[in-house]
């Protein structure tokens, strides 16, 4: 059986892609960091629709936790395969670069990009030996145009458009494909704290997009109607 790996799964995008793509009857693997109650949630609301799905617990930036926990569920499941990825695992921490600590630029960068090397090159080979496969990595419109605040959120996004397009040309003759979403503001936890009224009058929308739109866009490219589109970064943004 096939297997879709969401990163950052109990919250936000990433649970509204987890509970999108088992209502269109895909098996679905719930990675979280640290909030096991919400990961929960999130499992009990794809089991509704009656696949079969688990959790994964692993810090996407620890290489060891990474390799272990799809290296033991892959043990367990030696005839399954995690055939789809979303590399959804991300953090802000926004401050001015002048008064940006270090801790607080490795902290973005290693959550995007050693994530996604980590989490991508653990599930990788399975997908090429099977000759089908679909990633798809969560940037953002800071890694497209860059924002004010987000030096190093905009820089990992922006790195992570970049080996979305490098990767997706490795593996395009295996009918693997990479994409990359890059939403704007959506409503989540992850803009908590922004000024929703005063940022509304800058999208041409005129609102914040719901995870669930996302969502719909993701299980596009991941689904057999999206095999010749690869190394895309499609945005979602209400037209910002």
């Amino acid at each position: 059986m096939k297997y879709l790996l969401v990163t950052g799964g109990s919250r936000g995008i990433g649970r509204a892609v987890c509970v999108k793509m088992a209502s269109l009857g895909w098996n679905v693997l719930i990675n979280y960091a640290s909030n096991a109650a919400r990961a929960q949630e999130t499992l009990d609301a794809v089991c509704a629709f009656g696949v079969q799905a688990g959790l994964l617990p692993f810090d996407v930036t620890d290489a060891a936790a990474v390799n272990a926990a799809i290296g033991g569920w892959q043990a367990a499941h030696p005839e399954d395969y995690i055939a789809a990825l979303v590399n959804n695992a991300g953090v802000r921490d926004d401050n001015l670069l002048i008064w940006m600590e270090p801790d607080a630029w490795r902290k973005v960068l290693s959550t995007t990009l050693d994530g996604f090397y980590n989490v991508t090159r653990a599930v990788l080979q399975p997908m090429v030996l099977s000759k089908w496969g679909r990633i798809v990595n969560m940037a953002s419109l800071s890694g497209l145009k860059g924002l004010p605040g987000q030096a190093n959120y905009s820089a990992a996004k922006g790195g992570l458009i970049a080996a979305t397009k490098a990767l997706a040309q490795e593996v395009a003759r295996k009918k693997v494909t990479v994409n990359s979403v890059a939403p704007g503001f959506i409503r989540t936890d992850m803009v908590e704290g922004l000024d929703e009224a005063e940022l509304r009058k800058t999208i041409p929308a005129a609102r914040f997009g719901e995870p669930e739109e996302v969502a719909a866009l993701v299980a596009f490219l991941l689904s057999e109607e999206a095999a010749y589109i690869t190394g895309e970064c499609i945005g979602i943004d209400g037209g910002l």
